[in-house]
Order: C-alpha cells, then sequence, then structure tokens
C-alpha cells in the first residue's frame, strides 16, 4: 500500500495520502501542540527545516534574529546570511548565559523579531530552558524559534509552558535523530503565523491554481511541501515516535545519566584527560560525553578507536565552530587559521553519543579499548608533531 501522496486516483494512492495526512497529528501530539494554534510541515532535515522557516520569515535584511554562540550551523548560518544576527554568549562552563541574552533583548528593546535557540548542544548535551527563554523573548516582543534536533530523542519536549508567556512559537527537528531513516524530520509552528508567509521553496502540491501569469497558493502546511513528498521518512518519523513514547522519557532520561555518570567518571581515570562541559552536574545533559587529551592528537585517537576496536565516535569541532573554539579556548583570530574542520591539524574534539540500546558494558568496553590506543596514540602524535588541543 503504497502510493503518490495527493497526486493519483487509486486505493494505494489514497490509503497513502490518509497515513501521510494523519502523521501530522502524530507530530502534534508528540510535542503536545495544540492543533487550534499549530501545524507541522515536513521536511528533509532540522536544516532543511530551518532553512525553509528562515526564508519565510525573515522579510528584509535588516530584520534582527538573537541567536546564541551554542547554536549548530545550522542554526546559526541560516538565518546570518539572511538577516542581522546578534548573539547571546555562553558561560565559562558552556551553558547558555541566560542573563546576558535578557540584556541583548532589553538593549534591542521592540528591534528583534525572532529569538533561535537551541534545545540540547550537540557538542556538551546542555538541555537549555527554552520555556524560560520563551517568555524573555516574548516580554520584548519577540518570538521563539527552537532547533529540537538534539532533543526529540533524548527528552519530552512540549510546545506547551507553565503559562502562555513561555508557549513555544516553532520547533524544528530531524527523524533521523529519533532513530528513523535518514531524510525525515518537521517543522511545527504556529498555523497563523506559518499562514502569512511563504517559503522560497517552490513547485507541485503548493497550489490552488496556476494561470499564465498569477498563482493562488495553498495555506500552510502545504505551501511549505512543494515537490513528491517523502512519504516513506514520514511513515517511519511517526512510528518512531510511538516507539520513544512506548519506552518512555523518564526511563531513556534516567538511563543516559547512568551512562554519562560511569563513562565521565571512567575518563577521569586516564592521565592528561580534558572532559568538556560540567563533569559533576550532569543533571542537564543527554547523553553526549566530548573529551581531549592535553598531549595526543584527537584525529589519531579517533582513528585508533574505530580501526582497533569499531568504535564510532565524532571528531572535530560538529559543526558548531564558534561553540567549540569557545569550549577549547582557541581564540577567533586562530580559529580564522584552520580551513578545513575534518584536518587532522586542526584541532577537535571526540564525541561519544549514547542511544537507547547503549549499555553499561558497552561504557566499560570502551574505556578498556581507548585505555589500549593511548600509548601508540602518543607515539604518533609526537612522532608525526601533529597539534594537540588547545585547553
Amino acid at each position: 500500500m503504497y502510493g503518490s501522496i495527493g497526486r493519483g486516483f487509486s486505493q494505494k494512492s489514497n490509503h497513502s495520502t490518509d497515513v501521510y495526512q494523519d502523521a501530522r497529528e502524530t507530530v502534534l501530539n508528540f510535542v503536545n501542540a495544540d492543533p487550534e494554534e499549530y501545524t507541522c510541515f515536513y521536511v528533509n532535515s532540522t536544516t532543511d527545516g530551518l532553512n525553509k522557516l528562515a526564508s519565510a520569515l525573515v522579510e528584509s535584511p535588516d530584520d534582527l534574529v538573537l541567536a546564541t554562540r551554542i547554536e549548530h550551523h545550522a542554526n546559526d548560518l541560516s538565518w546570518r546570511e539572511r538577516c542581522k544576527v546578534i548573539y547571546a554568549e555562553v558561560k565559562d562552563d558552556g551553558r547558555v548565559d541566560y542573563d546576558n541574552l535578557e540584556k541583548m533583548l532589553k538593549e534591542n528593546e521592540g528591534k528583534v523579531k525572532y529569538v533561535t535557540i537551541t534545545a540540547a548542544s550537540n557538542v556538551t548535551g546542555y538541555v537549555t530552558d527554552v520555556h524560560r527563554v520563551a517568555k524573555m523573548a516574548h516580554e520584548h516582543g519577540a518570538m521563539i524559534i527552537v532547533d529540537g534536533a538534539q532533543i526529540v530523542a533524548h527528552r519530552e519536549f512540549s510546545m506547551k509552558g507553565a503559562t502562555p508567556e513561555e508557549d513555544i512559537d516553532f520547533f524544528v527537528f530531524s527523524a533521523h535523530k529519533m532513530y528513523s531513516p535518514y531524510g525525515g524530520g518537521a517543522v511545527v509552528g504556529r498555523f497563523e503565523i506559518l499562514n502569512k508567509h511563504l517559503p522560497t521553496f517552490y513547485g507541485g502540491g503548493i497550489v490552488k491554481l496556476v494561470t499564465d501569469y498569477t498563482v493562488k497558493y495553498k495555506n500552510a502546511p502545504d505551501s511549505y511541501e512543494a515537490g513528491s513528498p517523502n512519504y516513506a521518512g514520514v511513515v517511519g518519523m511517526a512510528r518512531a515516535m510511538e516507539v520513544l513514547k512506548e519506552v518512555g522519557f523518564d526511563a531513556i532520561s534516567a538511563h543516559e545519566k547512568v551512562l554519562n555518570r560511569r563513562l565521565i567518571d571512567g575518563l577521569k581515570k586516564l592521565p592528561g584527560i580534558i572532559i568538556y562541559g560540567d563533569s559533576e552536574n550532569i543533571d542537564d545533559r543527554v547523553g553526549v560525553v566530548t573529551f581531549n587529551f592535553e598531549d595526543i592528537n584527537s584525529f589519531v585517537i579517533a582513528q585508533k578507536l574505530a580501526d582497533r576496536g569499531g568504535v564510532a565516535t565524532r571528531r572535530g569541532a560538529f559543526c558548531a565552530h564558534p561553540y567549540v573554539w569557545r569550549m577549547m579556548g582557541i581564540s577567533d583570530e586562530q580559529a580564522k587559521t584552520y580551513e578545513n574542520c575534518i584536518d587532522m591539524n586542526t584541532p577537535g574534539m571526540i564525541r561519544v553519543s549514547f542511544g537507547i540500546y547503549n549499555t553499561e558494558e558497552e561504557v566499560d568496553q570502551f574505556l578498556k579499548i581507548l585505555e589500549s590506543v593511548l600509548d601508540s596514540a602518543r607515539v604518533d602524535t609526537q612522532k608525526n608533531e601533529l597539534a594537540i588541543p588547545a585547553y
């Protein structure tokens, strides 16, 4: 039962269209969004969603958006390349500086149109109090956009805050982060606002009528979904949401804290270790741990982990360069000399990310494999005169 969405007259097409449209309700329920106020449109990824959203919401190059230095490039460049962006700083431990954020709102009173911020960092795993930020934004006449890529598989998320002032206006995420196939995702947003705009992405499926010289567009969410939809991606995303709900976010959060604690404590026993972020109070961290060694090139370690133990890590600046450079103590001037973020002589971190399937035994196994490669990694670093991290 697999057919074209909204484009055919057959049992398969009609069935697929019903499933595709019904999945919107699954998405809205997953993030506790009132269907009277919110709708969702499907995208290929968080990056795709943020770009479509920015192309629709930004009306002038002079529009002012407030972001933070913790953001992934998707939630930075999508805005930076279209309008004026100012940035709230992070604290020394890498957490968002809420006082600085509010200060910037006050200094630009009434000028900031949107505050855009991540719900959880892909570098340190810090969870942001986005409802607190929403209240700040609304008090100063701005709307809030949340990059939800790193939160959807780790913590329960609600568009609703404790009060209406704390409600989220827009939420963007990728389905592959929640164990669905690559190429799926969604943007949840206020129907009234989305309906007043149109993304710079055109094609079939978004129009009511086209004549020689006029176009009549459909309302949201259809106006944001030009082209043939990724039906399989939507089905996978909806099912993944159901599975995550079945597992339960309380259980997921508790499990991640156990794994984080076990890994951090194990890393602390290794000489020369650098652990980024708060390694004591980890309650506001999802299952992400980043680290380095004072005297070893991170590229060498990551490569040896993969070659010797089949261990999958991420090494580099994780598409969040300004944030990573801050955490590593690298100045903006120094950073300008690094043109290739995966080059072995470009400083970077090593990241371990946990899924719901990982176990404490796997943490112990990882630590053993890591310890077994350190001596040879030190030798290779010194022999080849490779860069070691700033800290």
